[in-house]
């Protein structure tokens, strides 16, 4: 057979989605992480890439870092620079739909191709060892006394923690437009300002301020679940404080624009794939992520539900 024709064969293959694994095994995935190094995001696609080259469905994953305005820079540079492409992934989540609501980005989510929803993780909110305060309950009086001296920092504007903030605000009397809300562009810049007390609280996913808790250097005082997550249950809820505040981070897959029903089945088997293997599960357990793995319909329909949900939030909070 031909060299020409071979590889016209195979991307036959590829695009009924029936490609042999061992030719999965020899491709190189793009991965864009629309964030910069050090955060959630970021974690994720690593641990995914590791993830995937296990399971034998890529034989290299590149990573690209590019962080800003809650993803909206990344999802635009990947939506330019993959289309139709069958290899490109990027990790995107509810804190890439809150910023699309309050920014109104030149390029939608919408405008890709769902692939999974891989994870689920509540965050977590700290102080500096540093800080005179102590619990939550300190947060929210000194909140109460003056608003604006209270510097909530976390993920870009309409980040899950954002909205977290000012759900809490709201559940303590306090306007959710008067909070003092510090956005940064990735885990790195976040942790290096509560570490450094120019910011009051701190709010992101536990595994991002892991390493700072268990050393001593940030206090847990509370995390968004409705009830205490196996494997860091010293961190109480905020209900069981009397904030009545619930809300989940999620995070996920999408693929590139173009590309083909049967090929988003075949990246989609992919990622599946790489879920059930060791380096994933392991992950899993060292970031205390909790699995939630959605595909295709179901995934759709739960990333359509989310946006108007989390847009209904926004606009009683007074961000939208």
């Amino acid at each position: 057979m031909r060299r020409d024709t071979f590889l016209k064969s195979l991307a036959a293959l590829a695009a009924a989605g029936v490609l042999p694994q061992t030719a999965w095994a020899s491709a190189n995935i793009k991965m864009m992480i629309p964030a910069n190094p050090g955060g959630g995001w970021d974690g994720t696609g690593r641990a995914l890439g590791e993830a995937l080259r296990e399971a034998g469905v890529a034989g290299s994953v590149n990573f690209e870092n590019k962080g800003g305005a809650a993803g909206a820079i990344g999802l635009a540079q990947f939506f330019n620079s993959t289309k139709g492409d069958p290899d490109a992934l990027m990790v995107m989540g509810a804190v890439m739909l809150g910023g699309i609501i309050t920014g109104k980005p030149p390029v939608s989510i919408t405008q890709l191709t769902p692939i999974a929803r891989l994870t689920t993780e509540y965050n977590v909110f700290v102080l500096p060892a540093s800080s005179p305060l102590k619990t939550m309950q300190d947060v929210v009086e000194q909140l109460k006394k003056d608003p604006g001296s209270v510097k909530w920092g976390g993920g870009s504007r309409g980040s899950t923690e954002h909205i977290a903030a000012a759900q809490i605000a709201q559940a303590v009397g306090v306007p959710a437009a008067r909070i003092n809300y510090v956005p940064f562009r990735g885990g790195g810049e976040a942790v290096a300002a509560i570490l450094g007390g120019n910011v009051t609280i701190g709010g992101s996913g536990y595994s991002e301020f892991q390493p700072y808790i268990e050393s001593g250097k940030m206090r847990a005082i509370a995390i968004t679940a409705g009830q205490r997550v196996k494997g860091i249950d010293a961190v109480p809820t905020l209900k069981e404080q009397g904030i009545n505040v619930e809300i989940g981070n999620w995070r996920g897959v999408f693929g590139a624009a173009g590309i083909t029903p049967a090929q988003r089945d075949a990246l989609t088997q992919r990622v599946v794939k790489a879920t059930q293997s060791k380096a994933w599960q392991a992950a899993l357990a060292k970031n205390n992520w909790t699995s939630a793995v959605l595909t295709g319909k179901a995934f759709d329909e739960f990333v359509d539900r989310d946006f108007s949900a989390l847009r209904a939030t926004m606009v009683r909070a007074g961000m939208v």
